[in-house]
């Protein structure tokens, strides 16, 4: 694991909560809540990145 994998991972949770968790209150332990959304930006990320990048461009 390089700095691209380090890189991977911040823009995967990054997306995960532009997509999969924008405008969602979410109710849970600090670790519960930064687990989840970690995992999920890692399983996802080629998928959520590529959309979380598109949505941002069209939302500015």
């Amino acid at each position: 694991m390089g700095i691209l994998g380090i890189i991977y991972m911040i823009a995967g949770y990054w997306a995960v909560g532009e997509t999969i968790y924008a405008n969602k209150i979410r109710i849970g332990t600090a670790q519960n809540l930064f687990l989840s959304r970690f995992i999920l930006g890692f399983a996802f990320g080629f998928i959520l990145i590529p959309i979380a990048i598109i949505k941002k461009i069209i939302m500015h």
